[in-house]
């Protein structure tokens, strides 16, 4: 039988508030699961049966939507639970969790979810203030996207990402998975020309550092006055 450290999870959002005794309980119930470079966890529309904590590593979360269009819905970072559908009470999954770089995770059956939150409310209450931020975001995306320009998108989300996934270096702050002017496209509901575009043009002044899947943001006040919709100078 396997016995997991609690301190792997002790620092997750998800786990606040509950002692010792109840993450050995909780991590009674889990199996460490590996997810290689490009491999995914869980594909949309798939029966949801079982719910993840990120140890190490990055998700991608892709949904397609009712057009066939494909957009990035979020990075899945080291803490985050991710694949709770059955917290929102969907029976599948809404979007694809792809491993943008070799991670670790851990994993629960959707079985152990009632018992898990009966006994441990705080873990409910932590859950859904996780959705509930998520379901911020959405919403603050939407609005964005009916009246940000795209530069100001594009700024917002490179800016996001950094504060996210961020290692300061000598250069500045480096993102540290590997990120495609098409995943920033998706994200941003751009193209991949006036991603590329745009990255030039930033590039030439000096606000970032750009490589085939590497973004190094070198002058980030610069970034945020473009989201802010001041035109760099």
């Amino acid at each position: 039988m396997h016995h997991l450290d609690r301190s792997l999870i002790a620092e997750a959002p998800s786990f606040e508030g509950l002692d010792a005794a109840a993450l050995d309980d909780i991590l009674g119930h889990a199996q460490p699961f590996r997810i290689p470079k490009g491999d995914v966890a869980f594909r949309q529309g798939e029966p949801a049966e079982k719910f993840f904590l990120l140890l190490h590593g990055r998700l991608k979360v892709n949904r397609l939507n009712a057009h066939g269009q494909q957009m990035v819905v979020r990075f899945v970072n080291p803490d985050d639970m991710f694949g709770v559908a059955m917290a929102i009470q969907s029976p599948t999954y809404p979007g694809t969790a792809t491993a943008a770089v070799d991670s670790l995770a851990l994993v629960w059956p959707n079985s152990a979810w009632v018992g898990m939150i009966s006994r441990y409310p705080a873990l409910a209450v932590n859950t859904m203030r996780a959705l509930g931020a998520r379901l911020q975001d959405s919403q603050q995306r939407i609005l964005d996207l009916s009246t940000q320009k795209v530069e100001q998108r594009i700024a917002g989300a490179v800016l996001q990402l950094a504060q996210q996934a961020g290692r300061k270096s000598s250069e500045g702050t480096r993102i540290d998975f590997p990120l495609s002017r098409q995943d920033l496209a998706e994200m941003t509901a751009s193209t991949l020309h006036t991603v590329s575009r745009t990255l030039s043009a930033w590039e030439a002044f000096g606000l970032v550092d750009c490589g085939r899947q590497s973004l190094v943001v070198r002058d980030s006040a610069g970034l945020q006055a473009i989201a802010n919709g001041i035109e760099a100078e």
